[in-house]
């Protein structure tokens, strides 16, 4: 069966499936998935380099904003 995701289990009732994927170097981008949405990969071009960070609602999961935090440069 498919999970949400792409998780191992699903989540109990009243919990949200959520994925962070690492970056590698400048090959690979990262990527986050929530509760089944992409909210920031390299195909919607919302990603920087450094820390990436998206904010969601915690009571009905929708996306209110994204953003990167570039630590190399300060």
């Amino acid at each position: 069966p498919r999970h949400k995701c792409g998780n191992q289990k699903s989540c109990p009732p009243n919990y949200f499936a959520f994925k962070i994927i690492s970056g590698a170097a400048n090959v690979v981008g990262p990527s986050i998935c929530f509760d089944d949405r992409i909210l920031m990969s390299s195909v919607k071009n919302n990603i920087g380099r450094g820390l990436n960070i998206a904010l969601v609602n915690g009571t009905d999961g929708k996306l209110l904003k994204t953003g990167a935090f570039d630590m190399y440069s300060g």
